[in-house]
């Protein structure tokens, strides 16, 4: 049962997803392709993982424990302050950060989870930033 109301709710986050998508203005510089074909693709994606839940349920589904829960929700609450915290810290810190916290979670110990947190923001930055020329939210120390 819980794998049929997990499908519909995806179900429904995908329909409105690809209605969010219809929103996307078209630039004057646009391809072939266009600035929606991305979010559609997510959309699909989504709705036809949402559909494999609503066939095809696991028949005893097992729940994590309360403890898990928890470690399950505060991750949520981390990608939502990252969210939040983007603009003002900047993209370097704030997904050293999180990448950080995110890895430690994950069983990583903490030296190995700041190595990683800060390599992975300065390899998403110089890669998306400095070698294909996009904009990231500039943070308090101008990166």
């Amino acid at each position: 049962m819980s794998d049929r109301i997990f499908g519909g709710i995806g179900l429904m986050l995908a329909a409105l997803y690809a209605f969010a998508a219809t929103t996307i203005p078209d630039s004057f510089m646009s391809d072939a392709v266009g600035p929606r074909a991305f979010p559609y693709g997510i959309a699909t994606v989504m709705a036809l993982s949402s559909l494999w839940f609503l066939f095809k349920p696991d028949p005893e589904p097992e729940w994590p424990r309360m403890g898990r829960l928890a470690e399950i929700g505060l991750a949520a609450l981390v990608m939502l302050a990252y969210a939040q915290l983007l603009p003002v810290l900047g993209f370097v810190i704030a997904t050293a950060f999180a990448s950080a916290y995110l890895t430690w979670r994950l069983g990583s110990t903490l030296v190995q989870s700041a190595i990683i947190g800060v390599s992975t923001a300065l390899g998403i930055y110089v890669i998306f930033h400095l070698v294909l020329g996009l904009s990231l939210a500039r943070g308090p120390l101008g990166f």
